[in-house]
């Protein structure tokens, strides 16, 4: 009985695919972020002439999971991402990037 749970388990392993999910949350237009002015303003204080006009800081968050695609391993990190809160949808926008590992 445990050894056919087991294969079954070991089946529906082999039948899902490595994934690397990356999940990077900025701030929407028109937010502030005192993050990005800030390391502005030291790069202004410090050479006068950069040509660097905006810098927007992010939070990235790297998942590695199992699944059957790429679709289903971004819609289940994005489900726990929004399940969890980990980003406030009225001021956040989210970008996805998927990887096979």
């Amino acid at each position: 009985m445990v050894y056919s749970r087991l294969k079954l388990i070991i089946l529906k392993r082999s039948d899902m695919q490595s994934f690397r999910v990356s999940v990077v949350i900025e701030n929407k237009p028109g937010i502030a972020d005192p993050e990005g002015d800030t390391i502005l303003n030291d790069l202004i204080l410090k050479d006068k002439k950069t040509v660097i006009k905006k810098i927007s800081s992010a939070k990235m968050l790297r998942f590695e999971i199992h699944a059957k695609d790429k679709e289903s391993a971004e819609k289940t990190v994005l489900d726990l991402c929004n399940e969890f809160r980990i980003y406030n949808p009225l001021v956040s926008k989210v970008s996805v990037e998927t990887f096979t590992v």
